[in-house]
């Protein structure tokens, strides 16, 4: 009878250093190499490198970055500006995390890199200057003092001279100008949907009452009354364009897209109409189709200067469930963003992506979501026309 003889715990021990060193790449009958230090610097080995998808200061697609409010020195044609404000919000705080998130989405974006099949050019090889603008610095315990600081911080980008007039500047809208002059324009990252009151008082300064395209799932034209315990108080982020309309700040030819809230009837509809709004509610789309959404919103609108505030709560919750006060049935960002490009050419005086709160997001994909939409609202304000569609262009090398 013959017995096996299994290894003694000397031998496997001396096994498993000679197999982790020929995994490792070592030769076992030589002395381990060394690579003696290197003597380049960085540059000199290297080179200058691009930031990659995930490294760099958190600016909107890598784009260059200045404190505009403090340095009046950098021009723009757009400017990115955040206004991370959620205090009058009715159902979830976060979006004033919004500015932040959308830049996170943006990080796999690049000024750089901008070609789209989609749009058929690159909206930042157009030869405007695109700047990211950071945040204005919010007071977070006085809603009225926070409203007054993204008015007073809006004027401020806004009286700036463009970095460049005619041929990809913005000098195509001065006739709506008060002053007859090419003003930039300011993308804004929110927020709440409250911002858009003092954006809309810093534009009428310019601009005068201006029309509006609202894409959002709720009205936002509430009529506060004289309910409320104070003036201020009567301002949140389902009040703030009755507000407006109070004050004489936008036209009475302003629309509404993806409306799909639940609401009282009648009263609502007669006081949004009183407000100036007609409405193309998410179910429209089923029946009218995208091509004529397009065309009633640019009937509806038609050669005004015009404002287009984008509520992430527009595309269904299962896209973008971050977000305050979320509605099932939305509209798909591929749909949103189809809209977009069809209403390229519009005399646009600026637009924002708002309440956005990356709290509620899983996987990022509401603050990718948001991002690709903000990109989208760069080409369609430099746009001149709705881009054709693939089959109606010329072969793509021609477009680069």
């Amino acid at each position: 009878m013959y017995f096996l003889r299994l290894p003694t715990r000397s031998v496997l021990l001396s096994a498993l250093v000679l197999s982790a060193q020929a995994h490792s790449g070592q030769n076992i009958n030589e002395e381990t190499f060394v690579a003696p230090p290197s003597t380049q610097t960085w540059l000199e080995k290297y080179g200058q490198q691009t930031d990659l998808g995930y490294t760099g200061p958190l600016s909107f697609a890598h784009l260059p970055y200045a404190r505009c409010l403090e340095d009046a020195e950098p021009t723009f044609d757009i400017a990115i500006l955040g206004m991370p404000f959620d205090t009058t919000v009715s159902y979830r705080p976060g979006a004033r995390f919004g500015p932040a998130g959308i830049r996170t989405g943006a990080r796999r974006l690049s000024h750089q890199y901008g070609y789209s099949l989609s749009w058929g050019f690159d909206p930042y090889k157009l030869g405007s200057k695109v700047i990211d603008c950071g945040d204005i610095p919010l007071n977070g315990y006085d809603n009225a003092v926070a409203i007054d600081q993204m008015e007073v911080a809006y004027s401020t980008l806004l009286a700036r001279p463009v970095a460049k007039t005619g041929d990809g500047g913005f000098d195509a809208t001065s006739a709506f100008a008060k002053d007859g002059r090419a003003h930039p324009r300011i993308l804004t990252l929110g927020g709440d949907h409250t911002v858009v009151l003092p954006i809309l008082r810093a534009l009428n300064k310019v601009y005068g009452p201006i029309a509006v395209i609202h894409f959002d799932s709720h009205f936002d034209t509430g009529n506060p009354g004289n309910r409320s315990l104070s003036a201020q108080s009567r301002i949140t982020h389902g009040s703030y364009f009755h507000i407006a309309n109070e004050e004489g700040l936008i036209r009475n030819n302003s629309i509404h897209g993806g409306i799909r809230q639940k609401f009282n009837g009648a009263p609502t509809i007669e006081n949004d109409e009183a407000v100036g709004f007609k409405i193309v509610s998410a179910d429209d789309i089923d029946d009218i189709g995208i091509k004529e959404v397009v065309r009633r919103i640019r009937g509806r609108i038609g050669d005004a200067p015009v404002y287009f505030s984008l509520d992430i709560d527009v595309v269904d919750p299962g896209m973008a469930p971050a977000t305050g006060t979320p509605e099932v049935g939305g509209w798909t960002v591929r749909e949103v963003r189809r809209i977009i490009r069809g209403l390229s050419g519009l005399n646009f005086v600026g637009a924002d992506v708002v309440e956005v709160a990356p709290a509620y997001d899983h996987a990022d994909i509401t603050n990718i979501a948001a991002a690709d939409i903000a990109q989208d609202f760069m080409a369609m304000m430099l746009a001149a026309a709705p881009p054709k569609s693939r089959d109606e262009r010329k072969p793509w090398k021609d477009e680069l």
